[in-house]
């Protein structure tokens, strides 16, 4: 093999290893009322402009997936065989499943992965993603108290908010979280705040990203309604068997209203 070949191997499997999927969950309201039901749908794709995107990419397959919807009274439902394919052909669109929920108060929608992926050397990816929502009784008149945004899961890379993303929730509101890497505070990850249809600016953007503190904290105040996919990488040089490091990513689906449910400003 000559070394014009090699180099375009190197090449293809560097491009490769940068352009690694993300998922995240979403739903298609943050607040419904009690007997109503919301639209969760599991997304890929997040790979452009050094994975600070919120375009789809392909579409992820199911084997090895966790999703789950937790309730505030402690029950968790799998919601994975409940998915239809909303895309024509295996590698468009995305999956997405009806929940529908009686009990007021706050949901938390998990998701979770751990494949080995191979873009010219085997690399251990590990994802996880997050979202919440609301059930109310009324929507005249939303609580402003759901308890249970900050109950972190456990997962080996995780965002966990630390104010609620839903109520309230809107324009100015600060959407608080901390990072953890296997329960710890992770200092100075990049954390993006990317709005749909925006694009970052190269190297660090100040606009939509943040570094956490020493004690995995960052905030970011939205200025406009939109769906805001909150996104944190974390790299290591763990191998193990069958894959040479291992590549962690997190993530966390925030809807802001244009007006807050809870107070109408």
């Amino acid at each position: 093999m000559n070394k014009l070949v090699i180099g375009v191997m190197a090449v293809v499997g560097f491009v490769g290893r940068l352009q690694a999927h993300d998922t995240w969950v979403q739903t298609n309201t943050n607040v419904i009322r009690s007997g109503d039901a919301v639209y969760v749908d599991l997304m890929l794709g997040n790979h452009g402009n050094e994975h600070r995107d919120f375009k789809l990419a392909s579409k992820t397959t199911l084997d090895g997936v966790i999703l789950k919807v937790n309730a505030p009274n402690g029950k968790s439902f799998d919601l994975k065989d409940r998915l239809s394919d909303v895309g024509y052909t295996p590698k468009e669109g995305f999956w997405s499943g009806r929940f529908a929920a009686t009990d007021p108060g706050l949901y938390m929608v998990e998701h979770s992965r751990d494949s080995i992926v191979n873009h010219g050397s085997p690399a251990r990816s590990i994802r996880s993603g997050k979202t919440f929502f609301v059930v109310s009784k009324s929507l005249d008149k939303v609580p402003d108290d759901n308890p249970g945004f900050d109950k972190a899961l456990g997962h080996p890379l995780e965002i966990v908010p630390e104010a609620s993303t839903v109520t309230p929730m809107g324009p100015d509101v600060p959407i608080r979280v901390k990072v953890l890497f296997r329960g710890e505070p992770l200092k100075d990850a990049r954390v993006s705040f990317i709005p749909r249809g925006a694009t970052l600016s190269e190297g660090l953007d100040a606009n939509f990203e943040r570094k956490t503190n020493e004690n995995g904290r960052c905030f970011f105040i939205p200025k406009e309604g939109n769906y805001y996919l909150v996104v944190v990488h974390h790299k290591t040089d763990e191998k193990g068997t069958d894959y040479e490091s291992t590549a962690y990513s997190a993530t966390l689906t925030v809807f802001v209203p244009e007006v807050c449910p809870c107070c109408g400003e």
